[in-house]
């Protein structure tokens, strides 16, 4: 853990690449910090994917973007993080001021042509059974 998952609207395909989205996310999850300095999640941890919605409905179905002199077709990004259990507030907060910069960052071309909600969310879990196996974490674990 951290994962990363993006739900959004399936018309964003044509407009932005979502593999550099994935990519540019998971390098920033590997820059955050904790109080000490740590990084705060795992490189061999980090997992970004992205699904594309091809059915979905968003807000008023685009009469207010129009009346706005838009497309009237909106779009939505939904980014939520699953951190595990013990960092502290802070440090919660500044994940998700750095992840929130990093979207805002990548989808200010396609805010500056259409209209689009993105909601970033970072939930911590309690979680009832977490099994890990992964040869990943040795390649980084390496002193």
């Amino acid at each position: 853990m951290p994962h990363l998952v993006i739900l959004y609207t399936g018309q964003l395909d044509a407009e932005v690449n979502m593999t550099t989205l994935c990519r540019q996310r998971a390098d920033a999850m590997l820059t955050i910090t904790d109080e000490q300095g740590k990084q705060v999640f795992p490189t061999g941890g980090a997992r970004v994917l992205a699904y594309p919605a091809p059915h979905h409905a968003v807000a008023d179905g685009g009469a207010a973007g129009l009346a706005a002199g838009g497309t009237g077709d909106y779009a939505f990004v939904y980014l939520n993080v699953r951190m595990g259990r013990g960092r502290t507030e802070a440090t919660q907060q500044r994940a998700g001021q750095t992840l929130s910069a990093v979207a805002q960052a990548f989808f200010a071309p396609v805010m500056a042509r259409r209209h689009i909600g993105i909601t970033l969310q970072i939930d911590e879990g309690t979680e009832v059974f977490d099994a890990k196996h992964s040869n990943l974490h040795p390649l980084f674990n390496k002193v």
